[in-house]
């Protein structure tokens, strides 16, 4: 085909912030997300997963499989409360509060501009 572009499992960006491999980083300002792929500096191209299942650091909250996952950029981790934060998949794993990672089905979310007629 010769319109092909990419498979669309990882997407390049520039990054504002030093990022370590395996990194949560917000794409843009429209509540894409992604998981660093290695090191980067401020400035230079990085590449980030944006599906699959990654495990995260994740806020001191309770997780049930199957909840809506949200990453908190304000403390760089994954967390079950909505609030302020943004939709970027679901949990795969059960997780307690003491836990430091959870494992999160990352799910690119459409975000509509206007609400249907």
């Amino acid at each position: 085909m010769k319109n092909f572009i990419q498979s669309g499992h990882t997407l390049t960006f520039i990054a504002t912030a030093v990022l370590a491999s395996g990194a949560g980083v917000l794409l843009g300002d429209q509540g894409l997300f992604g998981v660093n792929l290695y090191n980067v500096a401020i400035g230079d191209e990085g590449e980030a997963k944006v599906d699959g299942v990654v495990d995260l650091p994740k806020a001191a909250v309770a997780i049930d499989r199957f909840d809506r996952a949200y990453w908190d950029d304000t403390n760089k981790v994954v967390t079950n409360v909505a609030t302020d934060n943004t939709i970027i998949g679901y949990f795969t794993t059960d997780a307690v509060g003491g836990d430091a990672t959870v494992n999160v089905m990352l799910t690119p979310v459409a975000v509509a501009d206007a609400p249907a007629p």
